[in-house]
């Protein structure tokens, strides 16, 4: 959970902060990448808050109405800030481009320079904001980078493909697409302008916009689908669950395992329910013995099982 709040907290005062100065960019220059940008950074600064809402809301301990804590409002809060994503950067950034391929680019403010008498080009503003974004998300992206590594070593996935298929940590997996998508936006933004300032073309720059907005979709799209198994409760991968089928088929006095079931009722907290068929010959006493060794065998292999309940058959 550490990991998670230094993964968000990173990352909300890196889009804070390049929020601001990207709007001055599009103030100076009128760049239709750059207001993309900040609708950009302006959700992500707003997704970052509602992600440590769901840390903090999702820690509280368990209450009669929630008898397994409050664990699932990570999942929704990530799908909140998915939703963002798409509606307010990904729509908004699109149909800004697009307006400004179909209505005359860019909108030129050196007129407004000359009559202020600034002795530099605005163009460079964004250069230098766009840049220094770049360097912003390159750390915010490491970070999250370093919280999903972990991850990967701890439970054996290969790939960051895996990774998001499997994971259960939606705060860290939402912090990692995101910087992901910032760096890639904040690159397409500076090639954007780089080509119309070079080129005296105004589509470039438009297009960069529309760009940015496509893929915001795109990617909010995939963090959905990403939060809604998890919401709807998703079990344990099958490679993991078998793991734990084993310790308890290959148990002393269990003959069978007749159903074992697991599900996620927050991130890296795991249910394992089980109808296990013990000897014939074996006392209430023994069996209760068993039940409680497994639990334990149980929660000891896999960090993530915090609730195990075992139904005995005889």
């Amino acid at each position: 959970m550490a990991s998670s709040t230094s993964v968000v907290l990173a990352a909300l005062f890196a889009n804070g902060a390049i929020a601001i100065l990207k709007f001055g960019g599009f103030l100076l220059t009128g760049s239709p990448a750059m207001l993309s940008e900040t609708y950009h950074s302006v959700s992500d600064t707003g997704n970052q808050v509602f992600l440590l809402i769901g840390i903090r809301y999702g820690a509280q301990e368990a209450t009669r109405e929630h008898p397994f804590g409050h664990g699932k409002a990570q999942f929704f809060y990530s799908l909140l800030v998915s939703v963002m994503l798409f509606g307010i950067a990904g729509w908004e950034s699109a149909r800004h481009g697009y307006n400004a391929l179909t209505h005359g680019g860019v909108h030129r403010a050196s007129e407004d320079v000359t009559l202020l008498r600034w002795t530099f080009d605005p163009i460079f503003v964004n250069y230098a904001v766009l840049i220094g974004a770049i360097l912003f998300e390159s750390y915010a992206l490491w970070k999250a980078y370093q919280g999903m590594r972990r991850q990967m070593d701890e439970y054996g996935w290969s790939s960051f493909r895996e990774a998001f298929q499997k994971t259960s940590d939606v705060t860290t997996l939402t912090a990692l697409t995101e910087d992901t998508i910032a760096l890639s936006g904040a690159g397409i933004a500076l090639f954007g302008i780089y080509l119309t300032r070079t080129t005296g073309n105004p589509m470039y720059d438009a297009s960069a916009a529309l760009l940015i907005g496509l893929m915001l979709m795109g990617f909010a799209v995939a963090l959905a689908w990403e939060n809604k198994r998890l919401i709807i409760g998703e079990s344990l991968p099958q490679g993991a669950e078998d793991d734990l089928r084993r310790i308890v088929a290959d148990w002393d006095g269990v003959t069978d395992l007749v159903e074992l079931r697991t599900v996620f009722f927050g991130a890296g907290k795991l249910i394992v329910t089980a109808d296990v068929a013990f000897e014939s010959d074996l006392d209430t006493e023994t069996i209760d013995r068993n039940i409680s060794q497994i639990e334990r065998a149980l929660m000891d292999h896999d960090g993530r099982v915090q609730k195990v309940y075992i139904e005995p058959e005889v």
